[in-house]
């Protein structure tokens, strides 16, 4: 019956994220003994300071619909978070709260990109980017980085993307699914492009801000040249271990926001009012209450980074942010293995979730087809043996 869907929804791809995490469930309930390494969920619980907000929330009987917009006293929260960690200004009007960073980047799509124009995306890029564009009719432009530039994209690459039908740049720092942060000094080189091109918008992803080893987080919106032109994306989701509360926000110009509130009036309505009270002790809590987390986070990149290393055909780079590794494979493309011929980075994650019981994601899915995603936000002893079964089967 998909000739009754619409061409929109046939056209749309599944994403390979949840896909895995699908295949990789059917032979866990079967008898495998599958260690998943292929969603970017933390394995923590949110602390229980932002736990007893919401059990506030829920007994100070906050039953109603919310404003479609967010609260006001969260978007003050925000504004308040967006000041202190990210020396950005911003006023009510410019904020919008939606359910989860992914529906305020479907927003975004919908009330910026018109048929035909061109969206410039740095690969590998998050898997839900290429689709959104696409979905709003708009054109992905991959620029294809490399392990070589710790996956950046460079000015001159930038600019040679560029053509009179861009009209946004979305990327994410740090990075899903390569971890790379871009520093100050490598952001103001993209500024200094997107400045000869006043039409152009920016769309920042900052979900994982705080799942930083660089030692600060930088906002790309902080350059007074392009802050009316950028809309900052970010949520609670990694850093705050809330992926099921579905909470994101955005900072952005007023009327990009109005447009992006009416939108989701038409669509959602308001984000779930007990989650955004508990947002509100988040947004206002020091980032050093969650350092925890981020401090076994690193601990986990260096210990997977050196067990991967021991395995001849992996090359990785150092990533300094969020909870994946992002190795190159493509030394294994086109070789016989176990008597299955490996012809993609998607031939090789499936050996490995059949071969080795290790779920992990293609790079295909971030737009680079030379790689494989791991995420690290399971334990360490989860870890060492999802590796050690992925040295086995690959000696």
């Amino acid at each position: 019956m998909n000739d009754q869907l619409t061409n929109r929804i046939n056209n749309l791809a599944t994403s390979q994220t949840l896909a895995m995490a699908v295949k990789a469930r059917e032979l866990r309930e079967s008898g495998k003994d599958i260690i998943g390494l292929s969603l970017g969920e933390p394995d923590f619980n949110p602390p229980q300071f932002i736990k007893d907000a919401a059990i506030e929330a829920i007994n100070g009987d906050f039953n109603s619909y919310t404003p479609v917009d967010g609260y006001a006293d969260l978007k003050d929260a925000i504004i308040t978070k967006f000041k202190r960690d990210n020396n950005l200004t911003y006023e009510r009007s410019q904020i919008v709260v939606s359910t989860g960073a992914k529906q305020a980047l479907a927003n975004i799509a919908s009330v910026l990109v018109n048929p035909g124009d061109e969206v410039i995306l740095p690969c590998p890029y998050w898997v839900s980017y290429s689709d959104i564009v696409g979905f709003n009719e708009g054109v992905p432009v991959e620029v294809k980085t490399s392990i070589a530039t710790d996956f950046k994209m460079t000015p001159a690459q930038l600019e040679a993307a560029i053509t009179p039908k861009t009209k946004m740049l979305w990327f994410s720092s740090p990075c899903n699914p390569s971890g790379s942060v871009y520093s100050s000094e490598e952001l103001k080189g993209l500024v200094e492009v997107l400045k000869k091109h006043p039409n152009i918008y920016v769309v920042s992803d900052e979900i994982y801000e705080h799942i930083n080893f660089a030692g600060g987080h930088h906002s790309i919106a902080q350059f007074e040249a392009i802050y009316d032109r950028t809309i900052t994306v970010n949520g609670v989701s990694k850093a705050f271990a809330m992926t099921g509360w579905r909470i994101g926000f955005i900072g952005a110009p007023t009327w990009i926001a109005k447009a992006c509130t009416k939108m989701q009036g038409q669509v959602t309505s308001g984000a779930n009012s007990i989650a955004q009270r508990a947002v509100i002790a988040a947004m206002e809590a020091s980032p050093s209450k969650i350092k925890f987390m981020i401090d076994e986070f690193k601990t986990r990149r260096d210990l997977i980074l050196s067990k991967l290393n021991e395995i001849e055909g992996f090359k990785t780079n150092v990533p300094e942010g969020a909870f994946y590794v992002f190795p190159d494979i493509s030394s294994y493309i086109g070789k016989t293995i176990k008597g299955r011929v490996i012809n993609s980075a998607s031939d090789f994650s499936m050996f490995l979730l059949e071969e080795a019981n290790v779920a992990t994601v293609t790079g295909d899915a971030f737009g680079n087809p030379d790689c494989i995603r791991i995420s690290y936000a399971a334990s360490q002893d989860q870890l060492v043996e999802a590796i050690s079964r992925i040295k086995a089967v690959l000696s």
